[in-house]
């Protein structure tokens, strides 16, 4: 990946206005907006078909003051949801662009689902740790290849193209960095030029990029990684190259419930409703609470890089309600037991640490003790028999930081600056997470996938104009 001088440039075989590389959530949503704003945008993405890390997540984008909301009686204000976003980063975040994105948040949903048939549905029932307001938006299905699936049929009713199989090694751009054209590679070795007047990386991060994780997470260096492989940190380099600054590299969105061994996401509400991670020896080890992103570094922690996540009849049809969940039991990852002596053999730990550990969270919950670890067990049922099993560890998904960016999504120099066409949006940016890994509020990549995505694309219809 490099950025090349534009005079080095041979004769673009076309010429486009808005180029995006990228087709997941960001790139669709942001091929969506500039198409309804006037602009002719075309998508290159490298794989056979659009999905990228969207389509591997739970498909819930965080909004407030959305159709769905009003429709639940649900109250969310943009206030509310940048508080919450801010005490989750410990306030590390971007105020300006906290605030820009939660306003734009609740009219993206509102003109996905109005505009553009999407089919998104409040999430009822529970809260994700951070947030205080019922506002994740997902398909029913609760999976993002639904998610995925509705946007690539909103971007073909829409008549964009949408270039597969075109991997984008290199850009080219004039001493101001300002991006002429790029170069593309195709699986077979043909090489094709594509000028454009306005580009807009939607490419993600570098969690595929063993060798900037090393360098920039080391935490999870050696981690399972549950994104998309083709997550190498382009648009960060590209950026770079042209005088762009980038903030927070050390920021991510880790997962401390993959089941093990079948790589399936596993929803944390169950951990939210009175759930329970129990390592090896029978304990638990953390408030798990806290959010799922740093569970991922606690999982992967204990003996042997493994947690059971330790449920009951009533969560485990809570479970359910989501595809990634049914596929998981329809494998078998999910082991029932009667009592608590056949479960701990069924966990391979010990029955008498089991036991105990089951009697603490009871203590807890009757108030007649409190969480070492500071959880609050007295708002949700203890887990009662039969009980199930399910064996978890923890995974880096997707990074959080990225190419600085201001409110209309135009990627910004070192001095403030913004570069003269080049918009950026999604894992690309750097997000609102802060600088670590207990930054991420649950929804925040879907969210800046969502927003910065629309945004780019009608920045990109001004500049055009």
């Amino acid at each position: 990946m490099a950025v090349l001088s534009a005079s080095e440039a041979p004769k673009f075989q076309v010429q486009v206005a808005a180029l995006i590389i990228g087709g997941g959530a960001c790139g669709m949503i942001a091929a969506l907006a500039a198409k309804d704003a006037g602009a002719e945008p075309v998508i290159v993405e490298r794989d056979a078909a659009p999905s990228g890390s969207t389509a591997l997540s739970s498909g819930m984008i965080p909004a407030c003051g959305t159709r769905q909301q009003a429709d639940c009686n649900v109250t969310d204000t943009v206030q509310i949801m940048s508080d919450d976003i801010q005490r989750k980063a410990h306030e590390e975040a971007d105020a300006v662009l906290v605030r820009r994105l939660c306003e734009l948040s609740g009219p993206v949903i509102d003109w996905l689902c109005e505009r553009h048939d999407l089919n998104l549905t409040l999430v009822e029932g529970f809260l994700y740790p951070g947030h205080s307001a019922q506002r994740m938006h997902a398909p029913p299905s609760r999976a993002g290849a639904d998610l995925m699936a509705d946007l690539n049929r909103a971007v073909a009713a829409a008549d964009i193209p949408v270039m597969t199989q075109g991997h984008v090694t290199d850009l080219y751009a004039d001493t101001n960095g300002g991006v002429t054209g790029v170069r593309i590679k195709r699986p077979d070795g043909e090489v094709e030029y594509i000028g454009c007047e306005v580009l807009i990386l939607a490419c993600n991060g570098f969690g595929g990029n063993a060798d900037m994780v090393q360098a920039h997470i080391p935490d999870m260096a050696g981690a399972l990684y549950f994104g998309h492989q083709g997550n190498q940190g382009d648009a960060i380099i590209w950026g770079q190259a042209l005088g762009a600054a980038t903030r927070h590299l050390g920021s991510y969105q880790g997962h401390g419930s993959v089941a093990d061994p079948h790589g399936i996401l596993i929803s944390w509400a169950l951990m939210m409703q009175g759930g329970l991670q129990i390592n090896r020896d029978g304990k638990r080890f953390s408030n798990e609470h806290h959010g799922y992103s740093e569970q991922a570094r606690r999982v992967i922690a204990q003996p042997g890089g493994i947690a059971w996540n330790l449920f009951d009849a009533r969560l485990l049809q809570l479970g359910r309600e989501f595809e990634d969940f049914r596929q998981a039991e329809a494998l078998g990852a999910i082991q029932p037991a009667q009592t608590i002596s056949a479960l701990a053999q069924m966990m391979s730990v010990p029955v008498a640490q089991l036991t105990e550990t089951l009697a603490q969270v009871a203590h807890y919950a009757s108030g007649t003790d409190h969480d070492v670890f500071g959880r609050d067990f007295s708002k949700t049922p203890v887990l009662e028999p039969p009980y199930y099993a399910l064996k978890v560890t923890g995974a880096l998904f997707h990074t959080q930081g990225g190419l600085a960016v201001d409110g209309e999504a135009r990627v910004l120099r070192h001095d403030g600056t913004a570069l003269p066409n080049l918009l950026a949006g999604g894992g690309a940016a750097c997000g609102v997470s802060g600088s670590h890994d207990w930054g991420y509020l649950s929804g925040n990549g879907l969210l800046t996938a969502a927003t910065l995505g629309y945004r780019a694309g009608v920045t990109a219809a001004k500049l055009l104009r």
